[in-house]
């Protein structure tokens, strides 16, 4: 009777060893998984300019970190360049109302990116720019 009770402990605590490991084995896979999804959708964004939608049934993967400190360098010098210049760096009404337009247009390439509704957006720069066009004059 003790043979019985002893094997079948010995085979509970294996059970418990390979759930253990197939447990770590699982986590490590889908996270390697998941940092091969984020170095694709990196090089995509690089390549072709808009994000990858995931599939219908993933609806909580959101990784922006890489986007938007890429999206920051490439975008902080043409708004930049397309504002007046002379006003700019002397008016600090003029200095706040370009830091509000690039974090607009930033927003909306964002939302263009990930297909949204960009017209409340669209909206918003229009106003910056008009306020910025009317503190110039």
């Amino acid at each position: 009777m003790n043979d019985v009770i002893t094997d079948y402990q010995k085979w509970k605590q294996q059970g418990e060893n390979l759930r253990v490991q197939a447990k770590h084995a699982m986590e490590t896979q889908f996270r390697e998984l998941l940092i091969e999804a984020v170095r694709i959708a990196e090089l995509y964004r690089a390549d072709f300019g808009a994000a990858l939608k995931p599939p219908a049934q993933v609806t909580a993967f959101r990784f922006k970190a890489a986007a938007k400190a890429k999206g920051k360098a490439k975008k902080a010098a043409p708004v930049a360049a397309s504002v007046p210049a002379p006003a700019a760096k002397t008016d600090p009404k003029m200095v706040a109302l370009q830091k509000r337009l690039a974090t607009a247009k930033k927003k909306l390439d964002d939302v263009k990116a990930a297909g949204g509704a960009t017209r409340p957006l669209e909206d918003k720069v229009y106003e910056i720019e008009d306020a910025i066009r009317l503190a110039a004059q």
